[in-house]
């Protein structure tokens, strides 16, 4: 009976975890660790975006992309674009090939990202190739 049991319970918690998606709300965190900005991760014709949904500093809220270039530049960053085009890699919990624009440098990057845990997002952004970049780590909204 106990085999049986934990048998169940390996098989529920490998499908609550498969089960999770890079879809949804995420936190985003400055360089000092608070978190800034509030994210949705959102998918359109089989492509992951992501949006700039909420601004924690009331100072920042009507913030525009002053150092963005072409399409971004002095757009504001609430409901700004900041992740664009990635697509699922198969037989990989990976989605690549789009860019993120960072709106405090206004930098624009290729990037991937994974989730790592239900909770964890693992973002990298990169010029060139992936070696070259930054890793940032969002936690899931609540």
């Amino acid at each position: 009976m106990k085999k049986l049991f934990f048998t169940f319970l390996f098989i529920a918690t490998t499908i609550s975890i498969s089960s999770q998606t890079i879809f949804g709300k995420w936190n985003s965190r400055s360089e000092e660790g608070v978190v800034d900005s509030v994210l949705e991760i959102y998918e359109k014709d089989g492509k992951a975006f992501a949006k700039v949904v909420e601004i924690m500093n009331p100072d920042r809220k009507d913030a525009r992309c002053v150092d963005c270039e072409g399409e971004y530049k002095d757009k504001p960053i609430m409901g700004l674009d900041i992740l664009s085009g990635l697509e699922k890699e198969e037989d990989k919990d990976e989605w690549s090939g789009g860019t993120i624009v960072d709106p405090r440098n206004g930098n624009t990057y290729k990037c991937y990202i994974k989730l790592v845990k239900p909770n964890k997002l693992k973002l990298r952004g990169y010029i060139g190739f992936s070696l070259f970049g930054k890793t940032a780590y969002w936690e899931r909204a609540k």
